[in-house]
């Protein structure tokens, strides 16, 4: 017995001296935790691109110029097998993207907005010096050399891609009646519309002009316009394996601004001309991929409004019914992409938490995942000759790197090491995956972070987050606020409740008429879990926050409850009636609650936060964007005088400029500040520091 208790208090003497050499060792390495300011150090990879050798990969680097409060992007190229360090390939003060490889690998397409010295190819007759300042392709080749200007269209372009033989270029550009006004001085500045879609979060007030195709000659420049129409846009132009057709998307019914939803897959024929309709939906068709013989065209297409979509294959031609090409797919498929010869399939999908890439035997139609981990997996490209794949995967942990790998997900290498130097003058925390049960039954995904330096015996506070969309997914993927939440000294909670992707559609679907009921259940009741599993949660002391959908959530949830002591409330809804109105997608929620508001108005009242206001007792700070189209600013302004009226504690944070998506790319300064402002009410009222200084006041 006297043995027993020797060896114990041995082992306790080692645990200490662990701990103490640990501690020391965090000293010595200076680390710290993240803060909002990090951002602007922040290195983002997108768009990885093989070369058609399976030697090099081009890719585009986002960083941030704090002074001048912009992004700027640049492409740059790595080996495949290591033999050189990462080099950067344009330098250009404007930005660089897209960038593609021609087919015989000599040369590098991306579009930028770089002035040129001299055109490079012919103007068209309707061209003015307003080109100059529109993203246009141009090209470098790969034997060194200045970069040379390809297209010179009026309203730019927005996406392209090579012929097979290299010698043309599918582009998408703008054309439409306000071309012509645009050169009357004395025209009229009032906006004057006649369709119900007239605004949209990201782009602002819509014009007249619409997306259409054109073919650029890629040695002299000359551009055909291939389609046209004052009523549509026609998307993601894609070539046929001989070059002789354009696979695109069109909703060819004139009502696309009426909320119609209907886009198909239409083929056109390289030189213009009459068009063969390949989708057979009534909801939108989407992604065509010709099949390597140029036989099949595979697209992503919905049957109804309310199910996922599915991938489809249909004769090139035209004219018989599309077949499914996948088994118990309950996925959202994206980035689809042919392999092995026309045999298989690959696509992008988030599933419980993760993303990944995913393959379909076309024969079989059977489902396998490729890649694994808990990480997010985006923005493949594979090369059949190769058997290559590249991607930018992340985690809890670390921003976007690239990998490369084999096409069956095997031999994964890393490719870049980029915030290499500031991952090591940081302490990130961990993410644990915590499953849960439902009030009925249903399994909901939990994720819980520990405040960095957490000890035993201590008290901590806890911040609950809530996504955006409902149809979202919060996992193992960056979040910034998470990191910065833990270096506070905060724990965090974030759920998969009903109404997220990733779990299949009746899981999706779940959210149909139960805003604020089931799914508010399904948080609240990880909430509870959380609290029960760990004692060491001060239960005083519990935050909540969200935006979007996570930003009605949170206001419910302070209108239902008062065990929260703070809330931030981002981009959030409050009045379901006069969002519907206001919003840039008329009467967008007429899916979630059965009906429009003149069918359900009751519903859409009874679903409103705003109708709760008189029970919130709960501190709550409003940030709202002044051209948030999305969740219009009179949400914030309904919610923040309703607080007001009831006498409850709150402030109101509008910030200019900014559209819906303030906190993914609104100005680096502004994202920031963002943080800094929930910082500084959790810091308020859940930390009680009544010295708390808001962001705008240092």
């Amino acid at each position: 017995m006297k043995g027993v208790i020797r060896l114990s208090v041995t082992s306790l003497s080692l645990c200490i001296l662990l701990l103490s050499t640990f501690a020391l060792a965090r000293q010595a390495e200076g680390k710290r935790g993240v803060t909002p300011e990090d951002y602007f150090a922040f290195e983002f990879v997108s768009d990885p691109r093989i070369s058609p050798d399976g030697k090099l990969v081009a890719y585009v680097v986002t960083t941030v110029d704090q002074k001048q409060n912009r992004r700027h992007s640049s492409i740059w190229m790595t080996t495949i097998d290591g033999s050189r360090a990462p080099w950067q390939f344009t330098t250009s003060p404007q930005n660089a993207n897209a960038p593609r490889w021609s087919p015989d690998g000599q040369w590098l397409a991306f579009v930028s907005s770089r002035p040129s010295a001299e055109t490079a190819a012919p103007r068209a007759s309707n061209e003015t010096a307003a080109s100059e300042a529109r993203p246009q392709v141009w090209i470098l080749s790969m034997n060194g050399g200045e970069a040379r200007r390809i297209t010179n269209l009026k309203n730019g372009v927005s996406s392209f891609q090579w012929s097979l033989d290299g010698k043309r270029l599918a582009c998408l550009s703008r054309t439409g009646p306000s071309d012509a006004r645009s050169e009357n001085r004395d025209r009229s500045d009032v906006r004057h519309y006649s369709h119900t879609s007239y605004k949209f979060n990201d782009t602002g007030w819509f014009d007249d002009r619409r997306s259409h195709i054109w073919i650029v000659d890629a040695k002299s420049g000359t551009a055909k316009q291939i389609t046209s129409g004052d009523e549509w846009n026609d998307t993601d132009p894609q070539w046929s394996p001989d070059g002789t057709r354009i696979a695109f998307v069109s909703n060819r019914t004139g009502k696309e601004y009426e909320e119609d939803r209907n886009t198909d897959v239409w083929v056109i024929a390289a030189e213009g001309g009459p068009l063969a309709k390949i989708s057979d939906h009534d909801e939108s068709d989407t992604s065509p991929r010709w099949s390597p013989d140029g036989k099949t065209i595979a697209f992503v297409g919905r049957v109804r409004e309310d199910e996922h979509p599915k991938i489809w294959l249909a004769p090139s031609a035209g004219g018989a019914a599309a077949v499914l090409a996948a088994k118990n797919l309950d996925l959202i498929p994206s980035d689809l992409d042919w392999t092995e010869e026309g045999r298989a399939l690959y696509f992008q999908a988030g599933v419980k938490g993760e993303t990944h890439v995913f393959r379909v035997d076309v024969a079989s139609k059977e489902l396998s995942k490729v890649t694994s981990g808990a990480r997010a997996v985006r923005g493949a490209d594979l090369n059949d000759k190769t058997r290559k794949m590249v991607y930018a995967a992340n985690d809890f942990k670390h921003l976007d790197d690239l990998y490369i790998a084999d096409l069956s997900g095997q031999n994964e290498r890393r490719l870049t090491k980029l915030n290499e130097g500031l991952w090591r003058q940081l302490e990130l925390q961990d993410v644990e995956k915590l499953p849960y049960k439902s009030a009925d039954g249903w399994d909901v995904d939990g994720f819980f972070v520990k405040p960095i330096g957490w000890q035993e015996g201590k008290k901590y506070p806890m911040i609950l987050s809530v996504h955006g969309g409902p149809a979202g997914m919060y996992g193992v993927d960056w979040y910034h606020e998470f990191q910065v939440y833990a270096a506070r000294g905060w724990a965090v909670f974030y759920c998969n409740p009903r109404g997220s992707t990733g779990y299949g559609e009746k899981f999706e679907r779940g959210i149909a008429g139960e805003w604020g009921g089931k799914d508010y259940q399904d948080i609240m009741n990880g909430v509870d879990t959380i609290l029960k599993k760990y004692s060491w949660i001060d239960r005083d002391r519990l935050g909540v926050t969200g935006g979007s959908y996570g930003g009605f959530m949170t206001n419910w949830i302070v209108g239902h409850t008062t065990m929260f002591k703070a809330a931030v409330t981002l981009r959030g809804i409050s009045n379901f009636i006069s969002d519907d109105g206001t919003r840039d997608g008329a009467y967008g929620h007429r899916r979630d609650f059965g009906g429009d508001i003149f069918e359900r108005f009751d519903m859409f009242w009874d679903r409103s936060p705003l109708k709760y206001a008189k029970n919130v007792k709960t501190p709550t700070l409003i940030l709202h964007s002044d051209n948030d189209y999305r969740v219009p600013i009179e949400q914030g302004e309904q919610w923040f005088r309703a607080l007001k009226h009831f006498a409850v504690t709150t402030e109101i944070v509008f910030f200019p400029r900014e559209n819906h998506n303030l906190t993914r790319t609104g100005e680096p300064r502004h994202l920031v500040e963002s943080l800094n402002w929930q910082i500084y009410w959790f810091d308020r009222f859940i930390n009680g520091n009544s010295n708390a200084v808001p962001p705008d006041a240092k």
